[in-house]
C-alpha cells in the first residue's frame, strides 16, 4: 500500500478490513471545511461539504470527492452481503457504501474515521 507509518489500529482497518468502534474514532464531529484524506497515502477522499451526520457513529458521507478517489469491492463477511469501499489510489480499506443516504445521491459512505485525516480548507 504505500510506506507511510501506521499506528496498528490505523493498519488492522487499512490492511485487514477491521473496523473501529462506533462513536470511538475521529473526525465524527468535525464541522469546519475542508478535505478527508487516507491516511495512508493522503489520496483526497471527501470534501467536508459532503459529509452529515448519519447517527450511525461513523463519519458519513453522501459522497467521494471525485468518481475514482474509492474503490469497491463485494463484501460477504458477517453473513451479508455489503459493498466495501476502499482508497483508490492504495487499496485501504475505508468503510462501506449503503443505500440509505440522504439526497442529492441517496448513499451513505460510511467511513472509518481512524483511516481518514483531515486538511482543513
Amino acid at each position: 500500500m504505500t510506506d507511510k507509518k501506521l499506528t496498528p489500529e490505523q493498519s488492522s482497518i487499512a490492511h485487514s478490513c477491521a473496523t473501529e468502534a462506533p462513536f470511538s474514532g475521529p473526525w465524527l464531529d468535525e464541522k469546519r471545511d475542508g478535505t478527508y484524506v487516507c491516511i495512508a497515502c493522503d489520496n483526497p477522499l471527501f470534501s467536508a461539504e459532503h459529509k452529515y451526520d448519519s447517527g450511525s457513529g461513523w463519519p458519513s458521507f453522501f459522497a467521494p470527492i471525485t468518481a475514482t478517489a474509492l474503490g469497491q469491492n463485494i463484501d460477504r463477511s458477517l453473513a451479508m452481503e455489503r459493498i466495501e469501499v476502499h482508497c483508490g489510489q492504495c487499496g485501504a480499506h475505508m468503510g462501506h457504501l449503503f443505500d440509505d443516504g440522504p439526497a442529492p445521491s441517496g448513499k451513505r459512505y460510511c467511513i472509518n474515521g481512524t483511516v481518514l485525516d483531515f486538511k482543513p480548507a
